[in-house]
């Protein structure tokens, strides 16, 4: 696939996800590409970047990042997320004219991959510790954790039409949150308590500074300000509860886990699989199968993730939650999803 194709194949996944913006944008930037604009001295360089780099969303973060800091001119009467209305037509103009402008200032991000740390995604992760057949408190460990904000998982709120999960003043309300066979009961009670958190990413955010907040701010997309309604709420947590995100490869830090009696032990990860290469993605499948193989009912192993997967190699693929258990050894998916997380749609919990 060339390059102009890669940024075209955005559109319609942005337009599917709820962002008019940035589909628009993608199908601009792409015609501006093959006709040699501004848009091609930009990604100069970027030609070869795999499919699954996200080149665009790299390219429309970067120039989100400027309007963010006040150094999008003209730029930010149409974005959002900064008090602007997007108009197209307007919009793409102002856009072209910073991308030709200010070159260098845009490429500074290019190399770095799209960091959201979607908060929306723990809908999927609450399904699966709701799903846990023990009663154990939870140990979270989470790969690809960007600023570590989904470890708050916990203290989030998850409504749905028939009642909530979740402390009632939490600043982050997913609603809804699920959909289908809905995780609530009157045999529910309370999700599991987590009693330690830890998270690792190659390039960690550190939620807590200016910076770290910025970075995860300029890749929402700036027409969906539920979403950065959402971060902002998870920074607020972060505030309070404070996590260790280490800068770790995920191969690392699921060798270096344990089995702790009387907890489960949890590993987690969302839309991050497709950025490990084939060398990492055995090594992590790996260290979870001789995780399982040593798991106990008294140290019982999940593992929940939100990925683009198929249910059969045959299938297209979906947004999938999967949950994997031992010693039960049992591999099921409980629901779809979408890549911003809500809502989750529930299939089978039990």
């Amino acid at each position: 696939m060339d390059v102009v194709e890669a940024v075209r194949r955005q559109a319609p996944a942005c337009a599917h996800l709820g962002s008019p913006m940035y589909a628009g944008l993608c199908e601009r930037l792409a015609d501006d590409l093959a006709a040699g604009g501004p848009t091609s001295m930009v990604l100069a360089g970027h030609e070869d970047d795999p499919g699954p780099s996200a080149l665009a969303l790299r390219l429309l973060g970067s120039v989100h990042r400027l309007v963010l800091e006040r150094r999008g001119g003209a730029l930010a009467a149409y974005y959002p997320s900064v008090g602007g209305t997007w108009e197209p037509e307007a919009g793409w103009l102002a856009l072209r004219d910073l991308l030709a402008a200010e070159p260098d200032a845009v490429r500074e991000w290019l190399d770095r991959p799209p960091q959201t740390n979607e908060v929306g995604r723990a809908t999927a992760l609450m399904a699966g510790l709701l799903a846990l057949p023990w009663p154990h408190p939870v140990r979270l460990f989470e790969i690809g954790s960007s600023g570590g904000l989904n470890l708050l998982a916990d203290q989030f709120r998850y409504v749905t039409p028939s009642g909530s999960v979740g402390p009632e003043d939490s600043p982050v309300v997913l609603d809804p949150a699920w959909t289908g066979v809905l995780p609530l009961g009157e045999s529910l009670g309370e999700p599991p308590r987590i009693v330690e958190r830890l998270g690792s990413d190659v390039m960690p955010v550190d939620v807590r500074t200016t910076e770290g907040r910025l970075t995860l701010t300029a890749y929402v997309w700036p027409d969906q300000t539920h979403r950065l309604e959402r971060l902002r709420g998870a920074f607020a947590l972060a505030d309070r509860t404070p996590t260790v995100v280490r800068r770790e490869a995920a191969g690392d830090l699921v060798a270096g886990l344990d089995l702790v009696d009387a907890t489960t032990t949890v590993l987690w990860h969302s839309v991050m699989w497709q950025y490990l290469g084939r060398d990492e993605q055995d090594r992590v499948r790996a260290s979870i199968d001789a995780l399982g193989a040593r798991a106990t009912r008294e140290a019982p192993f999940a593992h929940v993730y939100l990925e683009p997967s198929r249910r059969t190699p045959e299938s297209e693929h979906e947004f999938l939650v999967w949950l994997e258990t031992w010693p039960t050894g049992e591999r099921r998916v409980l629901g779809t999803s979408v890549g911003h997380g809500v809502p989750t749609h529930v299939e089978l919990l039990h």
